[in-house]
């Protein structure tokens, strides 16, 4: 990003090279253009060195930072971290270093929230969006309870939740008080629907349902909103439904 006071930005450097290369002299054009010859002659020697890439500004880090805290010293906190998964109040002691320089650190290595790591490896969850639809497919399955009418043990006494249990058996089929198990799969499509974009099994745990059809109900909300109106980081901030160029009834 250019100084905010800069003479020039990058369509003012490409100004400047132009008129050079129409023949014009650098003084001249420098003049004009309200800065130094210094300057004009500055960028007219990045664009020959190296092209149109030569007129952005470079980065103004250090080609050396001699007081930055060690390479095995970092390695140890990022261990420490994706390990034991200790912060830098708890870090800091061990390693005998400020908190602060130990939040660096992780901050430098994307470990400072615990949230975008894997916690069982440590790992650092990597968001990614695809080039094209089918380039990589996710088939994941997921085993849920099913709900007997009147709800389970979660909302009420085990006592109830077996007499539920019971009740919905002999109803439908009779036996012992067996339920059983949905699987819900969640997958990338080649052409995805929109309302199929992406499901979130995990959903099946937000809050306490009485009923597996009251269940698949609030599913079909949160399907709504997942992919119409929730921001994703690896979109940019962006729903899923962005990324879908026909989606279905768009030109009925």
């Amino acid at each position: 990003m250019p100084h905010p006071n800069a003479r020039l930005t990058v369509h003012g450097r490409r100004l400047l090279i132009e008129r050079v290369r129409a023949g014009r002299p650098v003084a001249h054009v420098a003049d004009e253009m309200g800065i130094s010859r210094t300057t004009a002659h500055k960028w007219v020697r990045r664009w020959r060195a190296e092209g149109d890439a030569g007129l952005y500004d470079r980065s103004s880090r250090p080609l050396t930072t001699p007081h930055r805290t060690p390479a095995d010293v970092e390695n140890r906190i990022c261990e420490l971290r994706r390990e034991r998964k200790l912060g830098p109040a708890r870090i800091g002691p061990i390693l005998e270093m400020p908190a602060s320089t130990v939040h660096r650190v992780l901050t430098r290595h994307q470990l400072n929230r615990l949230r975008w790591m894997d916690r069982p490896t440590g790992q650092v969850i990597r968001r990614y969006e695809r080039g094209r639809p089918g380039e990589l497919v996710h088939v994941d399955i997921k085993k849920l309870g099913n709900i007997p009418d009147g709800g389970g043990h979660r909302i009420m006494t085990r006592q109830q939740a077996t007499g539920n249990r019971q009740a919905t058996t002999d109803a439908r089929q009779g036996g012992s008080p067996v339920i059983g198990y949905s699987f819900v799969h969640t997958h990338s499509h080649r052409r995805p629907h929109p309302a199929r974009l992406q499901r979130d099994p995990d959903r099946a745990y937000v809050r306490p349902y009485s009923s597996n059809a009251e269940r698949a109900e609030a599913l079909a909300d949160f399907l709504h909103t997942y992919n119409y109106h929730r921001c994703h980081t690896a979109l940019g901030g962006q729903p899923p439904i962005s990324r879908v160029n026909n989606p279905a009834s768009q030109y009925s």
